[in-house]
């Protein structure tokens, strides 16, 4: 207190207000019953974004989305302090909890817009949603830093798909400014049109698309029964060789190349690119993650995008048009939060710890396990017996746990380690990343993508993308 002396908290939790604009919740406050009066912090309200204006012996506070619509009124009182008069919303706890539920699947679905998050609720598009999403108003900080505005293609009729792998798009992005932990500064993707379904596979350099293209082509054909028909790609000298074309004659498929300067025409893989860069900036700004990470973060994302709604399909996730199920998203983990990996019985003594700390890197494609970043042996593991804290993050340059999330305009920290965050919860998986054969199983995201045999993952097709 201001005269030194200390009184006990009993409790800390979220209240709700109503105003003239709504009402607005209050978090972090402390139940103090020892205070014969509430105390209102101005700093926290101005840390929360409220602007508040002291004149004429009145307070005035305006609402944080909203600069402009005044919140509250209170004049001074003889003894110099505002009291102000507020009605309390009842049943608060109950929705905050949904709201902070909403918030948890807002990241675990890699910053997934909340259209397409309920989409996926109403229409029952996946397993293992809560019953329903509630909508925040506050700007997220990892979508704010790793998304940007983007102008739309001008709208016109497009031909379509009506059978699976009758039409493939594909696509390379890069290169990265930092390799990945394998060295890798490029990623290409392949997506069918018909469903939607998205495999991403990682390169060191271009050239290794066409040995790719050839094992991903064996793969999907075998796994769908059917045959790629067209495969369309824009004129990069990596496509457009004398190899690839005589291999395309051989096999008995056409290949479309688009104009020179006109990506508008293979818009398909366009836009999935800059969407899976997007999700991806995103996921590793919100936990401070070293840029070295990228390769797992773009490979999280394309296993979500496969599992978000699209307006190319009704009702239908990409991963459930190609398989023919729908999927479960209750072993979904905030990518890069800390988590906790027990060590089997046969690797640890008596006396030695049960877990071991780890970062949350995605999800394998060969086991019903979590890829973790084991930060005492700096080595990708996968484990299913795991507890998750996604609330808190990994300092990387201290090497001791954030109780905070970090955000950052440049993740320059280098440390060779993913970090991971989720709800402290024992969890397992519930579905494998690849339960169904969707890719070639590809155990590390950042291994050369000249071996597919261990790349492509599913994804993300937002609805306000397509």
């Amino acid at each position: 207190m201001g005269n030194g002396d200390l009184v006990n908290v009993k409790g800390k939790g979220t209240i709700g207000i109503q105003t003239k604009v709504g009402t607005k919740y209050i978090r972090d406050v402390l139940l103090v019953p020892a205070l014969e009066q509430n105390l209102l912090s101005v700093g926290q309200l101005v840390e929360h974004g409220y602007k508040l204006h002291f004149e004429n012996n009145e307070c005035t506070i305006y609402d944080k989305e909203q600069r402009r619509n005044l919140v509250k009124k209170i004049k001074m009182e003889k003894n110099r302090s505002f009291p102000i008069v507020f009605k309390y919303v009842e049943n608060v706890a109950l929705r905050m909890e949904d709201v902070e539920e909403a918030w948890l699947w807002h990241r675990r679905f890699g910053h997934l817009n909340f259209n397409s998050l309920k989409m996926l609720c109403q229409r029952k598009m996946v397993q293992g949603l809560p019953n329903t999403i509630e909508e925040k108003n506050e700007v997220c900080d990892g979508c704010a830093l790793g998304k940007h505005h983007r102008q739309s293609f001008p709208k016109g009729v497009t031909w379509r798909a009506k059978k699976v792998l009758e039409l493939v798009h594909t696509d390379i992005c890069g290169p990265m400014s930092t390799p990945s932990q394998g060295n890798n500064k490029y990623f290409v993707l392949f997506i069918d049109d018909f469903t939607r379904m998205t495999w991403v596979f990682f390169m060191k350099q271009k050239s290794e698309v066409f040995s790719i293209f050839k094992k991903f082509k064996s793969f999907v054909e075998k796994q769908s029964g059917c045959y790629i028909k067209t495969l369309r790609s824009d004129r990069g000298m990596e496509y457009n060789s004398s190899q690839f074309g005589n291999f395309c004659e051989d096999e008995g498929f056409e290949r479309q190349l688009t104009v020179a300067y006109t990506p508008q025409q293979n818009g398909v893989v366009e836009r999935k690119n800059q969407t899976v860069m997007e999700m991806a900036k995103a996921m590793l700004y919100e936990k401070g993650l070293p840029k070295i990470f990228w390769a797992e973060a773009v490979n999280t994302t394309v296993y979500l995008l496969n599992r978000c709604p699209t307006k190319a399909l009704l009702n239908k996730t990409p991963i459930e048009a190609w398989s023919g199920r729908k999927p479960s998203v209750r072993h979904f983990k905030v990518f890069g939060c800390l988590c906790y990996s027990q060590v089997p019985k046969e690797r640890r003594s008596k006396l030695d710890e049960t877990s071991e700390k780890c970062i949350f890197m995605g999800y394998s494609s060969q086991s019903k396990g979590y890829r973790l970043y084991n930060l005492k042996t700096n080595k990708l593991i996968i484990s299913r017996d795991v507890i998750f804290d996604e609330k808190d993050a990994w300092n990387w340059e201290e090497g001791k746990i954030l109780k905070k999330t970090i955000l950052v305009d440049e993740l320059q920290t280098k440390a060779p380690v993913e970090t991971g965050n989720g709800s402290t919860s024992t969890s397992s998986p519930q579905e494998s990343p690849r339960s169904v054969p969707l890719s070639p199983s590809i155990e590390s995201p950042t291994s050369s993508s000249s071996s597919p045999s261990s790349t492509p993952r599913k994804m993300r097709s937002l609805t306000d993308v397509y």
